[in-house]
């Protein structure tokens, strides 16, 4: 199983996790600030400040921030992708939200354009600390100025389109085919969908097919060439365009690294 990649960045003042996609069930006392991006979905039971769980279903792009002494319990059978920035120290100039309970924002494509970033960032063997500590400060940023929504219920129309990407993802699938499926027009899918997700269809497609490429490799060793296959790639070439442009190394090179 992939291991959580973890750096201290501003002299150990702020502390920022990769948590890996995998099945966990863990307790966060909230001992610091802390904030959360979802780089993918997500689904389990979780408890906020209470022994009350509830089911949660996380898209990407979900930025939530957590104040000091709000515990925190999430427990999930798959798991998913997902970053983690703790303040352990306050920041001079950056005041994130004086609340007293958990808050989020939605869709939030910048933040998730961020996660990215910093996703491939610590994935790199010779970690650039000072292009992570201005993107972890470019998120906080973020927080200062989102609009803050209540979690809202995923439609069953939009969590079967989920679920046909899920399934359907080393097809060629085509918006037209999503759109039937969630019953609107395509530009009501794209719109609706990146408000949901930041993300645009196409974009999300190409994650599900990474997210599984990443996968295979770290699990097999199964020849390159049939994981892009498998992924829904059309060729490996097209696979390698992917791992270059969203984790910064190629297939071969995320082999060796996480091996």
């Amino acid at each position: 199983m992939p291991q959580i990649l973890s750096q201290d960045l501003l002299g150990g003042r702020l502390c920022l996790q990769l948590l890996p996609r995998a099945a966990y069930s863990a307790r966060d006392p909230a001992q610091w600030q802390s904030l959360g991006l979802t780089l993918e979905r997500q689904r389990g039971v979780h408890a906020i400040d209470s022994d009350h769980r509830v089911d949660f279903d996380t898209l990407p792009g979900v930025l939530a921030f957590t104040p000091v002494g709000v515990e925190v319990f999430s427990e999930s059978a798959s798991g998913g992708e997902y970053l983690l920035l703790r303040v352990h120290e306050p920041l001079a100039n950056l005041h994130l939200p004086v609340v007293d309970h958990r808050v989020q924002s939605h869709g939030n494509r910048q933040a998730l354009m961020l996660g990215h970033e910093m996703r491939r960032l610590l994935l790199d063997p010779q970690v650039d600390v000072m292009a992570l500590e201005q993107c972890a400060l470019a998120l906080v940023g973020l927080e200062q100025s989102s609009v803050h929504t209540p979690p809202s219920a995923v439609s069953t129309a939009f969590c079967a389109v989920l679920e046909q990407i899920a399934e359907q993802f080393h097809e060629p699938l085509t918006l037209e085919q999503l759109a039937q499926t969630y019953g609107h027009n395509e530009l009501r899918l794209l719109r609706d969908f990146t408000r949901a997700t930041g993300l645009t269809p196409h974009a999300y497609l190409v994650q599900t097919r990474l997210r599984a490429a990443r996968r295979l490799i770290e699990v097999t060793d199964r020849p390159l060439s049939d994981i892009a296959l498998d992924a829904g790639f059309s060729h490996q070439s097209h696979m390698g365009s992917a791992f270059r442009k969203h984790l910064g190394m190629t297939p071969s090179q995320y082999r060796a690294r996480i091996g």
